[in-house]
């Protein structure tokens, strides 16, 4: 341990101001380097001066009550500093993390058209239960999703009565959301089939990977 070292671990537990622990350090150093020239060992010096808590307590008790209010007052504006700091650090965190929308148009990550012929494609796909080409356009997660069996709850989920052929591909409706440094296509487009018409909602990643599926 150095003297600074050991003068500055003293300081810390001074409840004052900090000019005031500024003044301390600066005699404490002054008294130890003084002793230093004069022959003795800095382990000498540390062991005849006391351990640090022993040495803070000693100040401590001689500190003035004006001083005593400072420190409080400095502590709960480091506090209060800190608090508004870390709030803030976290509302900038939340606000980055929550999904954000733009249109699609002025998008740089996806084009309009490719997006739809995407979606149609989609919709085709689970139509024709071509599961397969389906989970070669997903990403790994969706796999779970794009099977027959999966198809099947959807399905009924909707309504218990057959869809019947599809007929008609309505309007899509698109956007672009983001979401920290991620990217996605989310389109929402209503299929008409012969005896319900049913609305698919449809996640793209960067990748034009299919990364969701919801059918109502």
């Amino acid at each position: 341990m150095t003297a600074e070292q050991y003068v500055n671990s003293i300081a810390k537990k001074i409840k004052c101001s900090g000019a005031k622990r500024k003044d301390i350090k600066q005699q404490l150093l002054t008294d130890i380097n003084s002793r230093m020239t004069g022959g003795e060992t800095l382990d000498d010096i540390i062991s005849k001066m006391g351990a640090v808590d022993e040495i803070a307590k000693e100040f401590n008790e001689t500190i003035s009550p004006e001083e005593q209010k400072k420190f409080k007052r400095n502590r709960i504006l480091k506090t209060a500093v800190f608090l508004v700091l870390l709030l803030t650090g976290l509302s900038c965190l939340t606000y980055w993390k929550m999904p954000k929308a733009s249109s699609i148009e002025e998008s740089r990550y996806f084009d309009k058209a490719q997006v739809e012929a995407a979606m149609k494609r989609t919709v085709e796909q689970l139509d024709e239960g071509e599961f397969d080409a389906l989970k070669e356009n997903s990403i790994s997660e969706m796999d779970k999703f794009l099977n027959q069996e999966e198809a099947k709850k959807i399905r009924s989920q909707v309504t218990e009565i057959e869809w019947g052929e599809r007929t008609d591909f309505g309007p899509i409706y698109m956007v672009e959301m983001a979401q920290g440094n991620q990217h996605f296509a989310v389109g929402e487009v209503t299929v008409a089939y012969e005896n319900v018409s049913v609305t698919y909602r449809l996640t793209y990643d960067e990748d034009m990977l299919l990364a969701g599926l919801y059918v109502r």
